[in-house]
């Protein structure tokens, strides 16, 4: 944690208030370009794990520069949701969970409750009844990606499942609930593996077909759609208990860890043979290693919770030996991720979403760290770490 915290800084520093890319290039991170935004700008669906580990990093060390970084960042994301900038997707969860729910759940920031609650209400925009699914990408009438939904989207759902708790309106989880139960019903199969994408008639319901974007097939495995699927499922139980999601987040933990090489690091599609020499994914692992973490901590005591917790740590253990970035070879937290391997984008590099779930699967492993929307149900406050600094609340604010 200690090394994260200090690589996070050090790319902090050098970035200043430029937004990094999705991935790093030759292992450093870049300001971000987008074709007509401004170098840097809060473009993407990525922007919120940088934000996300500002505001992680700053729980976990109490140092100031997090915190001011954080806050900064989180009114563009305000300024972002106002204009409607590149906001036609499913990954608002991703971009609001990690910046205002945050925000307002540390140090009760002025307005980032309002915002998070206008994201949850875009987000719930793009649920089709008669598919009973929330559109993954484009604009609703997209004839490409009308009624195609992604497995990604189960870690959306966390920001409806917030908006309910906060609110006290029941149509964000209900929604929330439909959609989990056509994921489980069709884009998970029955030996555990999982599809990436999939259409659905959207005025009978009918389901159409499976595809990829990222995969090596259509009917493959992904890696990171696994992962996104094992930790989706065991975050959605906290919300959703009379769907027993359980058994289904195990059975995709056993299908992910039973495809995982001698190393524990895995490829970055689970079809393909181990000894393929095709490049790994260091970041469906940290975030298989969060789902697992979730996953042993909903379970009774006894030899299945500490299975899964066991192979938590084991991930965790592997990232930090074998992944772990350090300076100045790589500027990131966690080398050897693969962002699109079949376009050859951010292969073999580290990549937002990877470090971020790093930094978190060691906090959840050392600091008893649980997710933001969960904590709207408990109260659960982050276990301090003996002699830590502990956060300072007038940073957030000040």
């Amino acid at each position: 944690m200690e090394l994260a915290l200090q690589q996070l800084e050090a790319t902090l520093c050098r970035l200043g208030h430029h937004f990094p890319a999705d991935t790093s290039a030759q292992q450093h991170y870049m300001p971000r370009h987008a074709e007509g935004a401004p170098l840097g700008a809060n473009v993407g669906w990525t922007t919120g794990f940088w934000t996300g580990l500002m505001w992680l990093a700053y729980e976990l060390s109490g140092q100031p520069q997090f915190a001011h970084a954080a806050r900064a960042q989180t009114a563009s994301f305000a300024r972002r949701l106002e204009a409607r900038r590149e906001l036609e997707h499913h990954d608002l969860g991703f971009l609001y969970l990690l910046s205002h729910v945050a925000a307002d759940q540390l140090c009760a920031l002025p307005g980032a409750r309002s915002t998070a609650m206008a994201a949850a209400d875009l987000l719930l925009a793009r649920f089709l009844p008669g598919a009973g699914i929330i559109q993954a990408w484009g604009r609703l009438d997209d004839p490409q990606e009308h009624g195609r939904t992604i497995i990604d989207c189960l870690m959306n759902l966390p920001l409806l499942h917030w908006a309910s708790a906060v609110s006290g309106e029941r149509r964000y989880t209900d929604a929330a609930r439909i959609h989990v139960q056509r994921t489980r019903d069709h884009l998970v199969r029955p030996d555990g593996a999982t599809y990436h994408t999939y259409y659905f008639d959207t005025v009978r319901g009918t389901p159409l077909r499976p595809s990829t974007r990222q995969g090596w097939s259509d009917d493959s495995c992904w890696a990171r759609g696994q992962a996104w699927a094992l930790y989706g499922f065991a975050l959605n139980q906290r919300h959703l208990p009379e769907l027993d999601l359980l058994d289904t987040a195990c059975r995709i933990a056993d299908y992910f860890l039973a495809h995982l090489p001698a190393d524990r690091i895995a490829l970055w599609d689970l079809s393909l043979p181990l000894d393929s020499g095709e490049p790994r994914d260091s970041s469906a692992c940290a975030i298989a290693a969060c789902g697992l973490f979730d996953l042993a901590s909903q379970l009774p005591a006894g030899a299945r919770q500490q299975h899964y917790q066991q192979a938590a740590i084991e991930l965790t253990q592997a990232l930090q030996s074998q992944c772990a970035a350090r300076l100045p070879q790589a500027g990131g937290l966690l080398r050897h991720g693969t962002y699109h391997r079949q376009i050859g984008l951010g292969v073999d590099e580290c990549n937002l979403w990877g470090d971020y779930y790093y930094l978190e699967a060691l906090a959840r492993w050392q600091r008893n760290w649980r997710s933001y929307d969960s904590r709207s149900l408990s109260g659960t406050a982050l276990a301090p770490a003996e002699g830590a600094q502990q956060p300072v609340p007038a940073a957030c604010t000040g």
